[in-house]
């Protein structure tokens, strides 16, 4: 008999205690969901209008090809590595296992296949815009595919040649190029619009939930907050990512975590890691104002938007929006910080003639991190101009190498293209560039990894530097 199948006593108290967490009687109001059916002439058997089962199930394969680009061995496997990576990017077979995440300890996944919990894609909603943070020129879909195939032929997701950390650079990249920006620019922006998935119609012929009701679902899904998430502290929610509180993760007690409802993924983790410093409320900041805009859609009963309403919806929108982008801001924050702190750790390794095999790899898997997030910002609803420009240049197309060197572009053959970088004190001097650059332009406040104490001693030390990037910036355009 299959474990997951099993009835326990905390599965029978959960059938007993539905109600307060609220399931029979209607929504709790601290968690998302469940809402009813207010679709007129609605006939059917659905009692529930809430679904965002694909965004879930992207949050899954988005995992699950994290766990796949670590698996490379150099070479020998690439061809198996490289076609199980781009199954799951083009959700080309629906009895995909699930690899990520997966039963650890006490905390028991309740699906294990990806039919469990939707037949969907990645490739399909990665941004078609230009990124102009990665060699080449490619759209997100294209650069995304490009970072799946290289990393198939490395050993553990990494290539020491070029620096690139591949399980961090696609994992980073995918949160922003397909969660963020189908989110932010897509579901609440454009289907925001009065005439756009309207809410006195479904969403498609034959859904029982309406326009607006599952646009809104869909950029929830998106963020990865747990439909509990208003019950939990940040630490927990936190926790709940890393699988080390199953007690804050089971909402309905039936010893089993539900991916669809019940766990924490990609940037809501990140919002819980950076409010639990106690500095920042991002994530209940998001997340009341998915459900209290939620709550206003379903008040609505199924009649188109009146103007008042569609404004307020499009207010909670654009704190949603703000916070989140504030959330990608923050890693940039963080991550800068931790790259300068590992040439740091490099220039003394290097001056006392000692190994820098090990710490070169923590800096490049920091440095996957900065990029991944860097780009990710870059795929919202707003051009960042001036912004992303400065970004761009201050971090490079690639880490600065041991021989101060870096990867500056490819050639048509796909091959990288590399040219003599700055010095390792001026690469420091950018990351601090960076994390004032998040200051000025975010407003970030969490601050992880502050290093701005050190820009004026270290400028001073390099005698001005001749870089390019101004250490300020202008407003944002948002602002």
């Amino acid at each position: 008999m299959n474990s997951k199948a099993k009835i326990t006593v905390a599965s029978i108290i959960s059938i007993l205690s539905l109600a307060s967490f609220g399931f029979s009687d209607g929504h709790s109001g601290d968690t998302y969901g469940p809402y009813p059916v207010t679709l007129k002439g609605y006939t059917g058997n659905k009692t529930n209008s809430v679904s965002y089962t694909g965004q879930i199930g992207r949050q899954v394969l988005h995992t699950s090809i994290k766990k796949l680009s670590s698996q490379g061995n150099g070479g020998a496997n690439a061809g198996k590595i490289r076609a199980e990576m781009m199954s799951y990017f083009g959700g080309t077979d629906k009895n995909k296992k699930i690899l990520s995440p997966v039963d650890k300890g006490d905390f028991n996944i309740k699906q294990e296949t990806m039919r469990e919990i939707s037949n969907t894609n990645l490739a399909g909603k990665a941004s078609k815009g230009v990124v102009n943070g990665w060699p080449g020129q490619m759209t997100g879909k294209e650069t995304l595919a490009f970072m799946i195939d290289k990393a198939a032929s490395t050993n553990k997701g990494f290539d020491p040649s070029t620096g690139y950390d591949y399980i961090q650079l696609i994992s980073k990249f995918t949160m922003g190029a397909v969660f963020y920006h189908q989110a932010c620019d897509n579901y609440l922006d454009e289907k925001m619009g009065a005439d756009n998935k309207p809410n006195n119609k479904p969403y498609k012929e034959g859904k029982h939930y309406t326009g607006k009701e599952h646009s809104w679902d869909e950029a929830f899904g998106y963020f990865g907050a747990a439909a509990h998430t208003l019950k939990l502290t940040p630490e927990q929610s936190y926790n709940v990512a890393k699988m080390k509180d199953l007690e804050a993760a089971d909402a309905n007690g039936d010893g089993m975590i539900d991916l669809l409802s019940e766990m924490t993924f990609a940037h809501a983790y990140y919002a819980s890691a950076f409010d639990k410093g106690g500095k920042t409320n991002y994530l209940a900041t998001i997340t009341k104002a998915f459900v209290d805009g939620r709550q206003l859609i379903s008040d609505a009963n199924g009649e188109a938007l009146s103007d008042a309403e569609r404004g307020k919806l499009v207010n909670l929108a654009g704190v949603i929006c703000s916070n989140w982008e504030k959330v990608i801001a923050e890693a940039v924050f963080k991550y800068a910080g931790s790259v300068y702190n590992d040439i740091t750790k490099l220039e003394e390794l290097v001056a006392s003639n000692s190994d820098t095999k090990k710490a070169f790899r923590t800096y490049a898997k920091h440095w996957g991190e900065l990029k991944g997030f860097a780009m990710s910002l870059q795929t919202g609803k707003f051009n960042l101009g001036e912004t992303a420009t400065k970004l761009n240049r201050m971090i490079g197309m690639g880490p600065l190498l041991m021989n101060a060197s870096q990867v500056t572009g490819i050639n048509s053959s796909g091959e990288y293209l590399k040219d003599e970088g700055s010095s390792w004190g001026e690469y420091k001097l950018h990351m601090l560039k960076v994390q004032k650059l998040m200051v000025d332009a975010f407003q970030v406040e969490a601050r992880n990894k502050d290093k701005l104490s050190d820009m004026s001693n270290l400028a001073e030390k390099l005698g001005g530097s001749n870089s390019s990037c101004l250490l300020y910036t202008s407003p944002s355009p948002r602002d």
